[in-house]
């Protein structure tokens, strides 16, 4: 098929204008579905909709090509109006093979769009997938749009002629072929990939060029098959004034801590051991060098605890992220750097477990873990990110707490909120408060330094080592009340355990009381943490549309908690804690406030849907 080579800029098929749209590309692992899900969001960020996407990746490293455990998705929900989900069900849907369809087309809407790659229902490609029967002609697409497209046939037409591609590297084109496609159903420029084709391929003329005329023949496919009589339109959001770009949830956190390490004048150190799905926090560190940012990638977990603790003892701004199984590990040293009492920011992007468990799927599972997973008496602060583009101010409280009150922060993420992305405005940056660190000076009175004298807020000193007359002693062994030396006396253990509890509860002082959306008392309140911030939002604004008396309240500080919460939970009859765990907050709030709650709890590694949450509210309240 000729191809022409202009982008495209309108459609000449009737268009029909919605309010926002639910779209999954699903395939193999080797079939590009996150990126092009990626620059589907990208473009639908630049066309101006509120966007929020859910990836869900494979755990086999590499799964055979065609089989259920190979199957990789990409999720996007993109509107005109405020979202804070990447959507229930599916309006669309794009199946790359078998195994993508049947895994994936119980969240197609009745009547939805079913766009699969008819080439790849061959019976070896049904056989592993494990189906007896084609399903496109069995009667299981029946309720759905089915088009199918000779997708394999079209796009080595498109890209045929190219000199230099070999025939693998035109099969790997079709997943523009398939973006093409969904950008002309739903009115996408094609501008900003071809950007992205010429900057990642512009090195590879004859791979560039493939992309190119695979995009564009999904495009004008789409704009002359007779399969589709209309395409859909989303007008662009009406979202606060600025300058927003799309972001994602570990990149974000990533920029939190360089912004922190410069509103207090430190270099950051991040140490860590790449584990999924933290990785990425290590690898969008060490691209920025040039922001005075130093990463080890160490051997293991307890090497990198330990180099954290050794770049905070140094003065620096120290960093290190994990996942529950590297947390596990990194336990001993944690209770070593609350003993010393050195401000360090310990990051936890929570997976499904336990042990390996499901290492690509999110859970909340690790809450527990980090109240009460090290030996002694060793409390640390909790803080608790709820989306993408929060990560960012997480990172600057993180850094806020753990230097006023000189103490290891732990700071909750997860899979969900990591992977996924969503819209940010840019802050001002002159606008973002400093976190005033301050060190003792040199002392030359010829007196021993008191390096646990406290202040006002129980913190310690932070004193760089090699200042003149500082010179003090660290270890892991119980420090003596004032001087830090070496105690072994019970009563001076007894006080110093109080001390260091009380420093961290004394933090609730310094948190904002927890706010409530919704009316101040009532029947119902539903109390979220973490990623199910988003569903809970969204299903709470629904049941109150409908005239339930339900309030929502999100908590960012896990340990201690806002002030005021006790209070809080007496103002209504019941209170609903939806959570990725089988009621982890739930059994720390109910333990802290005598008050029974009732728990809303999912482990299939998969975030809530707004409907599971509406649902539980509406028995609740009737």
């Amino acid at each position: 098929m000729a191809v022409p080579t202009e982008a495209p800029l309108t459609s000449s098929k009737e268009t029909i204008v919605l309010e926002g749209a639910t779209v999954r590309l699903a395939g193999d692992s080797g079939d590009g579905m996150q990126i092009v899900g990626g620059q589907f969001t990208n473009t639908s960020a630049l066309h101006g909709n509120d966007v929020a996407t859910f990836p869900d990746f494979p755990a086999e490293i590499r799964a055979p090509r065609g089989t259920l455990a190979g199957v990789s998705g990409f999720q996007v929900q993109f509107a005109s109006t405020d979202i804070f989900t990447p959507g229930d069900t599916l309006n669309a849907l794009v199946a790359m093979n078998p195994a993508a369809l049947v895994t994936n087309i119980g969240d197609l809407e009745k009547g939805g769009i079913l766009i699969v790659n008819s080439e790849a229902f061959k019976p070896k490609d049904l056989k592993l997938a494990r189906l007896e029967t084609n399903p496109l002609e069995d009667g299981t697409v029946a309720d759905y749009r089915l088009i199918e497209v000779r997708l394999d046939t079209l796009n080595r037409e498109a890209v045929k002629d190219i000199e230099g591609l070999s025939s693998k590297l035109q099969d790997r084109c079709k997943n523009f072929f398939a973006l093409g496609l969904i950008y002309w159903l739903f009115g996408r420029d094609l501008n900003a990939t071809l950007r992205f084709v010429d900057a990642k391929f512009g090195n590879k003329p004859a791979v560039k060029a493939a992309n190119e005329r695979s995009l564009r023949a999904g495009w004008y496919y789409g704009e002359t098959t007779e399969a589709f009589l209309h395409s859909y339109q989303v007008e662009p959001a009406q979202l606060p004034p600025g300058t927003y770009r799309n972001i994602m949830g570990n990149q974000a956190l990533s920029w939190g801590l360089v912004a922190a390490a410069r509103l207090s004048g430190k270099e950051l150190f991040c140490g860590a051991y790449p584990i999924t799905p933290a990785s990425s926090i290590l690898e969008e560190l060490s691209s920025l060098k040039h922001f005075g940012v130093r990463t080890v990638q160490a051997e293991d977990e307890i090497a990198a605890m330990c180099s954290t603790i050794g770049a905070a003892f140094a003065g620096a701004m120290a960093v290190t992220g994990s996942s529950g199984p590297g947390i596990a590990l990194k336990g001993e040293a944690m209770g070593l750097g609350m003993i010393l009492e050195l401000p360090m920011i310990i990051i936890n992007i929570q997976r499904g477990g336990p042990s390996t468990g499901l290492p690509t799927k999110t859970e909340q599972s690790d809450l527990l873990q980090a109240m009460f997973g090290r030996n002694g008496e060793s409390p640390i602060p909790v803080i608790a990110t709820r989306s993408p583009s929060d990560c960012f101010d997480v990172a600057l409280e993180a850094w806020r707490i753990a230097t006023r009150f000189m103490t290891p922060v732990i700071l909750l993420s997860d899979g969900y909120i990591a992977n996924g992305s969503e819209p940010w405005l840019l802050p001002n940056v002159d606008a973002l408060a400093p976190i005033v660190v301050e060190h003792p000076g040199p002392s030359t009175d010829g007196e021993p330094f008191l390096a646990y004298k406290r202040d006002e807020r129980l913190a310690r000193p932070w004193a760089l080592p090699g200042t003149e007359g500082l010179m003090h002693r660290v270890g892991g062994l119980e420090k003596e009340d004032v001087t830090g030396n070496v105690s072994y006396d019970p009563d001076n253990h007894q006080h110093m355990t109080n001390v260091r509890a009380a420093r961290v509860a004394q933090i609730a002082d310094d948190i904002p009381l927890q706010t409530v959306n919704g009316p101040e008392k009532g029947k119902l309140l539903v109390l979220s943490w973490g990623g199910t911030y988003g569903t809970c939002v969204t299903a709470v604004r629904r049941c109150q549309a409908e005239g339930l008396s339900v309030a929502h309240a999100h908590l960012r500080y896990l340990n201690p908690f806002p002030k005021n919460l006790g209070d809080l939970l007496k103002a209504y009859d019941q209170v609903l804690v939806p959570e990725l765990n089988m009621g982890q907050l739930r059994t720390l709030v109910q333990a802290r406030y005598v008050r029974e709650l009732v728990g809303l709890n999912k482990v299939q590694g998969k975030p809530f849907t707004v409907s599971e949450i509406a649902f539980a509210i509406r028995e609740l309240v009737a």
